[in-house]
């Protein structure tokens, strides 16, 4: 039989906020073990929560962000369970009236544009972080993380394969980084998802039964996740028996979940208004005020570089959907002066190999745009090869002022073009290539190529690659 996957996600994004969402606390990642803590977010009897302004700001500009309608007037709830991470025994959240809902997303996916729903987008507090390790028994928990702002973004149940998560993933990422809203490392917890799976039978209308897998931190994480559980799910409806409601801990290091719970519904929670915080109202002009600081988002982007600056759709998105990469290229088009393709090639190929394996961004490097287009120019006038270009490429990123026109002339990388100084080395390449010219007149006119890189060695890289092939033909 033939399945239809549905695939719903849960993103949770710690928000950037000086401070965290009920107390003063400092907000920030990597600090000593319960060390930013208070008697508010260690929930101490007789504290009482205020609402960081923030942090709804913060949600609002996602909502606009995401087509969502914003809710004038909301609530906080108390989501109850017990967990160790979780000192109040209950976590502040938002239920049925969250700050933003019913909106979408879209984004390009192998040439077509794809649509998935966003059912609402709420706030709420992270909770504790356990600590496991193998030099003491049992675990230890940080509260350091308790009371960090998130916004919970849940999609509708639209996506309909691993690929179109990743790729929806990656657009929610890059709208929160276009926003400025999450730095959205994914190393330090501050991004992450739960992802709910589901199979039925290919042409039904009735979904099957879902299963969630927990706090998975990868986007390629994610991927492996639900083929997996795609997988698990056929082969056990395929070998008699049936899907149940559960909650599945994902281990990417061993490419399984396991059983963590049978799935919690919201009664389970025993959600109830938060009686120590006030509704929250938020006037019209201020959701306005709010719409008018989003800038062009990665989607907008995606088309202006297809249309303008006449990229294909894969380069594109890899540009705009790293806001580093996408400033760096909006800086070189204003210096201008090469195409755009150009720059994007340079980007995407050397700088990023780079960037690879260095772990890090663009803005990281000491590369400065005026000195690239210099390179870049050099390289499209044939006065330094390609090869040479990339030496140049290996001076100027690790130097902010750069002279790329006296790299050139100390390390002699200009490329000969003068036929008189050129014809010598084609001379001696057909002497010493006597097999390879016997071959060219026999027909094999692909050694032309060997020829011409035979003369590139013999000149050490300076021979202008063109004028040597027109020599070569010429004499041959």
């Amino acid at each position: 039989m033939e399945y239809e996957v549905v695939i719903g996600l849960e993103v949770h994004a710690e928000l950037s906020t000086e401070s965290k969402i009920y107390c003063s606390c400092k907000n920030a990642f990597g600090g000593m073990v319960n060390a930013q803590v208070c008697p508010i977010c260690l929930g101490m009897p007789g504290t009482l929560p205020t609402l960081n302004k923030q942090v709804v700001d913060y949600a609002i500009l996602m909502g606009h962000a995401t087509n969502c309608k914003i809710n004038n007037i909301t609530k906080q709830d108390r989501k109850n369970y017990m967990y160790p991470d979780l000192p109040k025994a209950y976590q502040i959240s938002q239920y049925d009236i969250p700050i933003c809902e019913h909106g979408y997303v879209d984004f390009m996916l192998n040439g077509e544009k794809k649509r998935v729903g966003i059912t609402r987008i709420h706030i709420e507090e992270d909770a504790g972080k356990l600590i496991h390790d193998e030099k003491f028994s049992g675990s230890l928990v940080d509260f350091n993380r308790c009371g960090v702002p998130l916004i919970e973004i849940v999609s509708e149940p639209d996506i309909r394969s691993s690929e179109e998560a990743k790729a929806y993933l990656e657009t929610i990422k890059s709208i929160l980084q276009y926003l400025d809203i999450s730095d959205c490392k994914m190393q330090e917890g501050s991004l992450r998802c739960d992802v709910n799976v589901s199979i039925m039978p290919k042409g039904s209308k009735e979904f099957g039964t879902r299963c969630e897998m927990k706090n998975v931190n990868t986007f390629s994480g994610a991927v492996r996740a639900i083929e997996y559980e795609i997988a698990r799910q056929i082969e056990l409806v395929e070998s008699g028996g049936t899907v149940e409601q559960q909650t599945r801990r994902w281990d990417d290091a061993k490419g399984v979940s396991v059983l963590l719970r049978s799935k919690e519904d919201a009664q389970d929670y025993r959600y109830f208004p938060e009686p120590d915080l006030r509704a929250i109202y938020v006037t019209e002009e201020h959701v306005a005020e709010l719409k008018a600081q989003i800038p062009e988002l990665p989607n907008q982007k995606i088309e202006r570089y297809m249309k303008d600056c006449q990229l294909p759709q894969i380069e594109a998105t890899l540009l705009a959907e790293n806001i580093q990469k996408s400033k760096f290229f909006e800086a070189c088009l204003a210096i201008g002066g090469v195409s755009p393709r150009s720059i994007s090639n340079w980007i995407l190929g050397d700088i990023s190999k780079t960037l690879n394996e260095r772990n890090c961004e663009i803005d990281e490097l000491a590369l400065q745009p005026a000195a690239l287009i210099e390179m870049i120019k050099l390289a499209e006038a044939k006065t330094i090869s390609s090869t040479a270009a990339k030496t140049v490429l290996e001076e100027i990123i690790d130097c902010a002022d750069a002279d790329v026109a006296a790299i050139v002339k100390e390390k002699g990388l200009a490329q000969i073009s003068d036929t008189s100084a050129l014809e010598g080395v084609v001379e001696q390449v057909l002497a010493d290539n006597a097999k390879a010219v016997e071959d060219y007149h026999n027909g094999k006119t692909n050694v032309l190529g060997f020829l011409v890189g035979q003369c590139m060695r013999l000149s050490k890289g300076k021979g202008n690659p063109a004028v040597l092939r027109e020599l070569l033909e010429k004499k041959i």
